[in-house]
């Protein structure tokens, strides 16, 4: 099972110059919360920006990722 600091490496891996925050919601490394801010969710609708994480962890989500909670902005949306 990946680790809340994993899950974030393969995010900013993924989604450069991205600020990403993770935490482990049980501490049993199956359920996890996400905020992302990235520049690439600039005009994406907020299903293409969960799709576009989703996509980073091609099939584990609903295996060794049980839950993963999103949050996703663009950066001019962060301090709305």
């Amino acid at each position: 099972m990946p680790s809340a600091d994993e899950i974030k490496q393969r995010i900013e891996r993924a989604l450069p110059g991205a600020v990403v925050r993770v935490e482990d919601l049980t501490g049993g490394g199956d359920h996890f919360r996400c905020e992302i801010v990235s520049d690439r969710f600039s005009g994406l609708s907020r299903i293409e920006r969960h799709r576009l994480v989703y996509g980073i962890f091609d099939g584990e989500i609903g295996g060794p990722i049980h839950a993963l909670s999103l949050r996703t902005l663009a950066p001019e949306e962060e301090n709305r």
